[in-house]
């Protein structure tokens, strides 16, 4: 997509896989690409409706938990673009996890019995469930990879108040079990998240996208005990397939390593299972969004004169 310009707009920035405007009056479009990104690397192909997926999986969970917290969506003019609240971020990324999943069990394969000074029990197997959700902080790095942090870093630095802290954990515990309690509807377990807080008019605002397939795991339910007991993989709906096929292919984000080829047939399935994440989760039939830029363009700056006035 070329870089085109809103009415009002005073910046753009290019993320892994947003593009965002910011507008005067403190207003942010966000348009969600089919970019995708593992291991804070952008994967050189594109992946068919995979931002349309992003864009309203997000509205629809940031909707459900809108009584849980305030968040930055004002509105969803198409199937890729929404319309928000510019926040001033907190450069921290709350990670939730309730099973040893993923980076969590990487560290503890290696050897590690603490994650961002959380202590982990011994005698865990991949994917087992943990005693209770934890949270696992990360750095929110302008550039190169986000690192662990563990709470007594993030005061000690005063990345937050302690004030501020308190209420970002209420909050993220709370956003988990409600995203929790959601997927278990729909016959899913939502293994791990990461939610991202700004402030807005002092105010903290739950920002981002939460519950997608980009910024959490999800298991099925069904079989869920029995591949444990059995040392099985779990049947997942999540990004995590992608870092483990990149990781079989000995790429992990690190200088010098080479970024597999992505086949045709490969990327073919990837999109459809963000597709089959969309319907699982949601519970609603995937309608694919074939509108060209120009019209995402024309429908959003349409959307944006009630905030400019």
């Amino acid at each position: 997509m070329n870089q085109i310009e809103f009415t009002g707009q005073e910046a753009f920035y290019k993320g892994k896989v947003r593009d965002v405007y910011t507008i005067t009056n403190d207003i942010l479009v966000m348009w969600a690409s089919n970019r995708i990104s593992a291991f804070d690397v952008i994967l050189p192909r594109p992946i068919p409706f995979k931002g349309q997926v992003l864009n309203q999986v997000a509205a629809f969970m940031l909707n459900a938990c809108a009584d849980i917290c305030p968040n930055w969506l004002l509105e969803t003019p198409t199937a890729v673009t929404s319309i928000g609240k510019k926040c001033e971020p907190i450069k921290i990324e709350i990670v939730v996890r309730a099973y040893l999943t993923g980076h969590a069990w990487r560290t503890y394969r290696d050897g590690k019995r603490e994650l961002c000074g959380v202590p982990l029990a011994e005698g865990l197997k991949e994917n087992d469930r943990l005693p209770f959700p934890i949270i696992t902080p990360s750095t929110k790095a302008a550039q190169g990879h986000d690192e662990d942090i563990s709470e007594s870093t993030i005061l000690a630095t005063k990345l937050t108040t302690p004030e501020q802290w308190e209420l970002l954990k209420k909050y993220a515990f709370q956003l988990f079990e409600r995203g929790s309690q959601l997927a278990d509807r729909r016959g899913l377990i939502l293994v791990d998240t990461k939610y991202e807080f700004g402030t807005y008019k002092n105010e903290i605002i739950l920002m981002d996208e939460i519950h997608t397939p980009d910024s959490s795991r999800y298991f099925y339910a069904d079989g869920y005990l029995d591949k444990q007991e059995r040392g099985e993989k779990q049947h997942q709906l999540s990004k995590e397939f992608v870092r483990e096929w990149l990781i079989e292919n000995n790429f992990m984000g690190q200088p010098g390593q080479q970024i597999p080829v992505m086949s045709d047939e490969w990327v073919k399935t990837i999109s459809e299972k963000y597709i089959e994440l969309y319907e699982r989760i949601t519970g609603l039939s995937f309608a694919p969004s074939h509108d060209s830029d120009k019209m995402i363009f024309e429908i959003t700056e349409n959307a944006l004169k009630k905030f400019r006035n």
